[in-house]
């Protein structure tokens, strides 16, 4: 049995969710969310809250059970709080800047990296070492995130690179003489 599947999404005040055409649709003070719904599992809202049920008692419903609440929960904080992560740069000469809707990186390289900002998704530099990515979906905050930080890994002997906020980086020992 699946103990986070068990638990009923509350539907906060200011929220309203329908279920129709195999999609669940979520609009908060944030936006409009959707997602499809899958077949092995069941969905009902009632009393304020949404009910997530495997459909059967086959192995693929009771393994969707638990995934697809955590889904319509991050739908729920998506349209209410929204999403966030905050990148790091680390390195002499790298900075970044937010210029219209491009993120301009300097990271080391002959030319600037230009970003584009997608649609849904705001970023912002406090300073040119922090880069502060927020949004409603949760999915999209972290593709984006991702996509920045593959642009210069941090590499382990000196922490050279773009990090996550609270990553641990690895070091490693250079040369000996």
């Amino acid at each position: 049995m699946s103990r986070i599947g068990k638990k009923p999404v509350a539907i906060p005040a200011g929220v309203t969710a329908n279920i129709a055409d195999g999609t669940l649709s979520v609009k908060g003070p944030k936006g409009t969310l959707s997602m499809p719904l899958a077949d092995e599992v069941s969905y009902s809202v009632e009393d304020g809250s949404i009910t997530v049920q495997p459909a059967n008692e086959t192995k693929r419903a009771r393994s969707f059970w638990g995934m697809q609440r955590t889904l319509v929960q991050n739908l729920m904080t998506g349209v209410t709080e929204g999403f966030s992560k905050t990148l790091q740069i680390t390195g002499v000469g790298y900075r970044a800047a937010v210029q219209g809707k491009n993120l301009k990186l300097q990271l080391g390289y002959s030319h600037d990296v230009d970003f584009t900002i997608p649609e849904g998704i705001t970023i912002a530099t406090p300073d040119q070492v922090t880069i502060q990515i927020s949004g409603s979906d949760r999915q999209k905050v972290g593709q984006v995130a991702a996509e920045i930080r593959r642009w210069r890994k941090p590499e382990p002997y000196k922490g050279k690179g773009i990090k996550y906020a609270g990553e641990f980086i690895f070091r490693k020992e250079g040369k000996k003489k």
